[in-house]
Order: structure tokens, then sequence, then C-alpha cells
């Protein structure tokens, strides 16, 4: 058999396993594999850089399956070339407990690199991956880091307005190791793409400064597929585009072109008809002969003999070995949180500007911290004052400004996270989270180390009104399993909660005050911070009643707890930066902090949805706020010792 039959013969077999996945779990998505087939034969078995042996070599290329709903073409190249995947895992396809998921899932399944589903995400996680690239490239040098970073996306993704973010994104910045393959099939499950988008994509991206290559009619022609896409390659002073006519369900007699192919399974008897045409067996499921099997091997081992190489240069490279290895980790270097502030009780603070002045103090210990905010640097706390500005012209700056982009951001965040090599931050008001928040989630299900820095963050923002002031938006983020969200109470605290955001492994959210807040007794180097909650005022005697607070109202809380001392009330006082964190503790030191018998009352700025939890009342804000001075609405709205204080002796009164 010559090399071409062979060829021909493994993308036969691509697309037989593209329709046996989806018929076996009667759920799928086969047609979009099945067109692609030759397109993932081109990547994988002649241009992308990858050792199936060592998934995680830092200079592989990367590669993003934006439209998620086609993974079992990604699972089947990765079965093919042995990362792990087997048979039995692609017949359990969509299963439970499967390595083979409906939609690809970092550390789930060897070869992905980030977890995409919703349409749009996987354009910006690549966009977050070249931006990385070109860092850790400018500033370690090319020869630790010269890879490319590859992305198939679907007309869904480019309907997406998180699409036209990131696209703009990449084209500002200049990522020229980025390459898009857009699969303009022309079909989405309602139908023909034409009932709903007429866009011309090679416009649009040629104005976003992208090199665009209209490809047309060449899916089925695996050496122009590769001259295509090693041409985009050639590009290196933008990101590419590279625009395939494909026809979904290729070569079935009856569903290629149809929108039957995109979203269910093909009925048994086409799936044999179209095995037959293509010479395999039709009978047989999941079929994979030798040959094909050891062709593939032996074009993955390429992988091995390049990565021995990058291995020697890396062990013979004379740069700072503790700072790169720090970068690789996300971590910072021994001793960083020493370099962390402290500020005197009586200071006025407000905890954006605190959180800007850690972040500043540990740049160096923690060198790879990486970001800026969207649009509102100054404003959030992410403003860098000694690192130049990550561009097109220096890349080895570490101040990255994202522009009005939030949801690119949150996304291409987790894409600089997944890479590699740097530690991201990003900022905006804390009301904007609702922009960032289907990749907040997605960093939280991918465990991306990412920093969020979100200011402003209740109706203290005052003026600008209801549509600027955060309510419901601490209730809706404290649901997002693994999202760990700090609101610290003064200045100290912001700097423990640094400590937090560094140490931790999945995503943490520093939810910041606009005002300034007094810097409190007792909150300067205390480790309570780390543990979620902790007894920041305890009275002489036994607490009556237990005041908990987060962030901008544990102020309020001392005072409050001071006015019932004087009236003869014992009040402890609970500073509760983290619910997650406090979780996470044991029963007996939830106990100790929060005992028994002893009523609750929780206190913040915020829908008072889920304090159940925790207090027995809780005061807080369940409506919108109003535009008029911060002072004035926090006031109007109950956040005020005077309030609290008459609250708590409420909650006494019914408790005894």
């Amino acid at each position: 058999m010559s090399d071409e039959d062979l060829q021909d013969r493994t993308i036969s077999v691509i697309r037989g396993l593209a329709m046996d996945g989806p018929r076996e779990a009667n759920s799928g998505h086969p047609g979009t594999a099945m067109a692609l087939a030759p397109l993932a034969y081109a990547l994988w078995g002649r241009i992308m850089r990858f050792d199936p042996a060592e998934p995680h070599w830092p200079d592989r290329d990367r590669f993003v399956l934006s439209c998620g709903h086609a993974s079992i073409l990604q699972y089947s190249m990765l079965h093919l070339c042995g990362y792990g995947v087997t048979l039995d895992d692609l017949r359990a396809f969509r299963q439970w407990g499967s390595r083979t998921p409906g939609h690809p899932e970092v550390h789930h399944t060897p070869g992905i690199e980030v977890t995409t589903g919703p349409l749009g995400q996987g354009i910006a996680n690549a966009v977050g991956l070249a931006m990385a690239e070109e860092h850790l490239r400018a500033r370690f040098g090319s020869e630790l880091f010269d890879h490319h970073t590859f992305a198939i996306a679907s007309d869904g993704d480019l309907m997406e307005g998180i699409s036209h973010e990131a696209a703009s994104l990449a084209g500002h910045q200049a990522l020229g190791r980025l390459v898009v393959v857009y699969d303009d099939n022309h079909i989405t499950i309602d139908g023909p793409t034409e009932l709903a988008l007429t866009d011309d994509a090679a416009a649009r991206f040629a104005a976003y400064g992208w090199d665009v290559h209209d490809v047309g009619e060449i899916a089925d022609d695996v050496d122009a597929l590769e001259a295509a896409v090693r041409a985009a390659m050639d590009v290196t002073d933008r990101p590419s585009l590279v625009v395939l006519r494909s026809h979904i369900g290729t070569p079935s007699p009856e569903f290629t072109d149809t929108a039957a192919a995109h979203g269910s399974p093909f009925p048994p008897e086409e799936i044999a008809r179209t095995k037959e045409l293509m010479g395999l067996p039709p009978d047989e499921t999941f079929h994979v002969p030798p040959d094909v099997a050891e062709h593939m091997r032996t074009l993955a081992a390429r992988g091995a003999a390049t990565r021995a190489e990058w291995e020697a240069r890396l062990a013979a490279w004379d740069g700072d070995r503790e700072v790169l290895d720090a970068c690789l980790a996300g971590r910072g270097l021994t001793g960083w949180y020493d370099k962390l502030p402290t500020w005197q009780p009586g200071e006025k603070v407000a905890t954006r500007n605190s959180s800007k002045a850690c972040l500043n103090a540990i740049l160096d210990g923690v060198p790879g911290l990486l970001g800026g905010g969207a649009d509102l640097t100054g404003n959030t706390g992410v403003a860098m004052s000694d690192t130049p500005v990550f561009d097109a012209d220096n890349r080895e700056g570490r101040l990255l400004h994202f522009g009005v982009r939030e949801h690119a951001m949150g996304a291409a965040m987790n894409g600089m996270a997944l890479h590699g090599g740097v530690l991201p931050i990003g900022g905006t008001f804390f009301i904007f989270s609702d922009y960032m928040r289907p990749a907040v989630r997605l960093a939280a299900l991918s465990e991306a180390h990412v920093i969020y820095s979100w200011s402003h963050d209740s109706v203290g923002v005052g003026e600008d009104g209801p549509t600027h002031q955060p309510i419901e938006q601490l209730a809706a983020l404290r649901a997002i399993p693994g999202l760990c969200l700090v609101r610290p109470a003064d200045a100290n605290e912001s700097a423990m909660a640094w400590r937090v955001a560094v140490e931790r492994s999945g995503p943490v959210a520093l939810v910041l005050s606009r005002q300034n807040l007094p810097v409190l007794d007792g909150t300067a180097g205390n480790e309570g911070v780390l543990r979620g909650a902790y007894v920041l005022v305890e009275p002489d005697t036994a607490p009556a009643i237990v005041l908990l607070a987060t962030g901008s109202e544990v102020w309020v809380a001392r005072d409050a707890a001071a006015a019932l001392q004087s009236d003869g009330v014992a009040a402890r006082v609970v500073s509760m930066p983290s619910w997650e964190l406090f979780e996470e503790q044991d029963a007996a030191y939830r106990d100790e902090v929060l005992p028994a018998g002893v009523p609750v009352l929780s206190v913040e700025a915020g829908s008072t949805f889920g304090w159940c939890r925790w207090a027995d009342d809780s005061v807080g804000i369940d409506r919108f706020g109003a535009s008029a001075p911060g002072s004035t609405v926090l006031a109007e709205l109950g956040m005020t010792p005077e309030h609290v204080t008459t609250r708590a002796k409420e909650l006494l009164a019914r408790s005894s």
C-alpha cells in the first residue's frame, strides 16, 4: 500500500470512528468530525509538534477545538496518536465516568489543552495561549519557547460575540503564531447558516488586522490543507484565519451538507452505507486496522525526538532557572509574601488601592504575573508601575491592556493560565463580572489558576446608580463550584488575600472596594484570612451574639459591636472574607468561630441569598440600588452601625 493509500485509509478510519462514537452513545455530532478528518490528519500527521509520551511538554504546539461538539474528532486523533485514549474510551463516548465526555475537558483527557463547549470560548482561549507563548518567548528566549497555537472554529463560534472581542484583541496584539481554521460548512442545527448569518468572515477578520487565507474547496485535499496552514504559519506579524469550505457529513450519501449531520447520530444503515463507500467493513464498529494504527504511531513518534532536543536546550540554558520554574508552576519565589505591605490601624484605604500596592510589591517575587484591566486598569487595582506594557512592540511587558472586552478577557486568561508559564490577572468593575461569567465558570471547571480583581464591590459605587451597583453578584459567584471568592475587610486583609490568590491552584476572585475603608485592629498578618473566617473582635465575656461580616461591612459590624457592648450586650465580630475557604476548614474550627447556640447576624451589602448557611438572620440588600453618593446609598439601605445594632437586638429578642 502506498503512503497516499495509507493516508486515505487513515482518514476513512477517522470518519468511521466519528460515526461510531455518536451512534454508540445515541448522542453526539458526527458530521463536522467527518468533514474535517483530512484537516485533522494534516495537523496531527504533518504539522503539529507534540509528544504523546509527555503531553505537558512546555514547547509543544497547542491545539484548540473551539467547536467542542465535534469532540469525537479530537478523541479519535488522540487514540490514533497514542495518548492513551483507547478504543474502549471511544466506545464509552459521552458516558458516565468516561475519558471522552461530550465536549473536551482539560485535565480529564490527555492531550486536551482547554475546556471548550460554549461556542466562541475556544477562540478566546487560543488568543490567551498565543499571548502566553509570545511573552515567554520574549522573556526566556526562542530556544525554550517557539511554538504555534492552532484552533478550529465553526460558524457558531464566529457568531458568538466573544469571538469578535477576542479576534479584535488578537489583531491588535499581532499574534503571529496563532492560526485559526474556520470550518465554513454553511450548516447549523436549525439548517443552512443563511437562516441567520450573511457575514463576510474573511472581510471581518481582515478588518481586525488578521492575515486571511480563503482557500475554498480543499477540505479533502491533505496536501493543499497542509500548504494552506503552513502559509499561515509563515505570517509572523499577524494572526491568521484560514477559511475552509467543507461539506458536513462527507462522504455520507444521504446526510452530506444537511443539518441532520450536525447534531444527531447517523442511522445504522447510513453508517454501513458510508463505510462501504470508504472501503471499511460495514458491519464492524470502531475499526482501526493495524497498519493504520502503526502509521499514526510512527507519525506521532517524531515528537519524542523534538522534545529531546528541547530538553537538551533547557539543560544548556544559562538563564535564571528558579524564575523559570516559578513561572511554569504559577507560583512565587521562596519568601515572596514577605514583600507584602502592611498598614496601620486608623488609616483609610480602599481595598482596590491596597491590592494594587500588593500587586506591585510582589511583581518580582511572583514572576509569572501578567495581566491588566478591561480598560479600567487604574480603577480596579491592576496598574503595574514598574513594568512596561505587553504589546506588539514589547512582549516582555507584564501589563496587558485587554480593552473593553470583559468576556474575551476572562476566556483569554483561561488560555494563558492553561498554557503555563504565566499567572494571569484581569480587572474590571464587579458588576461586569456578569460579562465574564461564562469564562469564570469554565475557569472553575478547568481549575485554571487565574486571578480576578473585581472592584467597586457594592452600592458604595454611588452615583453611577443601580446599573453599576452589584447586588446579586456575590451570591451568584459563590454558587460556582471551585471558584474561591475573597472579599477583604481592609488593606491588611487584602494583603493576605493575595497569598490566597497566588498559592491556590484554581481561580481566585478578589472583590474590592471603591471607597476608603478604615484599617482595623487585628488584621495585619492575620492568617485567619487564609482560613476564610476568624474572630476579629472578642468581648470580655461569653458572646451573646455573633456579628458575621465580609469586606466593606466589617467595620460596620465592629462599630455595632461596640454600641451593643455599651448597652451590656457581648458581641463577637467575625470577619469572613471567603465562604469557600471557611467551608474547607474542619468542623472543630468552624464551631470555634461560630459557636453553637449563639445567634448569628450576617452583615453584607448585597443579596442575602445563601446566608442562611451561616447566619440566623441577615442585614443585606435585596433590591437594586440608587444613584446618589455612595455613603448616602449605603446609609439609606441600612449599611450602618445603628441599623445593625437594632437588628442585632431584634434577633436576640427573638432568640430568647
